[in-house]
């Protein structure tokens, strides 16, 4: 696992050009510290990280697949298999705010998840999903296309005042006020054994996720 985590860093290091910031060689120190004790770790803008499921462990999970219904945009779905690449996402701010790389996040800011592989941003809309019918949730845009429809609102479960590691969260949609949510319906064809990633109004215990594996950035001492 130490490795994986090492892995990651070095890929980051060589090829991942954050104008939010350049990921620097501390992701590596970051990312070993992670890897032997998450408690108290804080997840920071430009922390690269996997989302599980709190119910069922699936990894929030997307990958160069269309839907075959609703918007035909790149899928999102729950994936069962903790060492998958394509289950990584970059947590950035919204555009034209002050937050930096390595800033801590608070309860109720207004974040986006860019897709690691696929540069694309965490989605969700009114067209329906795939297996339930509740809001689809998918993967849209790039590097210089993003809109509100990537926004999400963190919440902390508990008295948590920033977002740290193995922390239960929801996000809810700005747009469309949908609970990032999944459940142990699973596609039986083009994503076989993987489970529906959808968007749901109402909270409910299917949409809790913790932040699990990743490159945890230090946070920037302010000046």
């Amino acid at each position: 696992m130490a490795m994986g985590f090492f892995g990651l860093a070095l890929f980051l290091f060589l090829t991942f050009d954050f104008d939010q910031g350049s990921p620097s060689s501390t992701s590596a120190s970051a990312s070993a510290a992670s890897s032997s004790s998450s408690q108290n770790v804080q997840v920071t803008y430009g922390t690269v990280l996997k989302l599980m499921h709190e119910k069922t462990k699936f990894r929030l999970h997307s990958h160069e697949v269309p839907y075959g219904s609703g918007s035909g945009q790149q899928s999102v779905t729950g994936f069962p298999n903790v060492d998958d690449s394509n289950s990584y996402w970059i947590v950035r701010p919204p555009p034209d705010t002050s937050a930096k790389q390595g800033d801590t996040i608070p309860d109720g800011a207004i974040i986006r998840l860019q897709h690691m592989r696929t540069r694309k941003w965490l989605h969700s809309h009114l067209h329906a999903s795939p297996i339930s019918g509740n809001l689809e949730v998918s993967c849209f845009g790039g590097e210089s296309e993003s809109d509100t429809g990537d926004y999400w609102r963190l919440l902390i479960e508990g008295s948590g005042k920033t977002w740290k590691q193995d922390q239960r969260i929801r996000l809810q949609h700005i747009d469309t006020g949908g609970y990032l949510h999944s459940h142990d319906k699973k596609y039986a064809r083009i994503a076989g054994g993987q489970q529906e990633v959808c968007g749901v109004r109402e909270k409910r215990a299917d949409n809790v996720w913790l932040a699990a594996e990743g490159v945890y950035l230090p946070i920037t001492e302010s000046k």
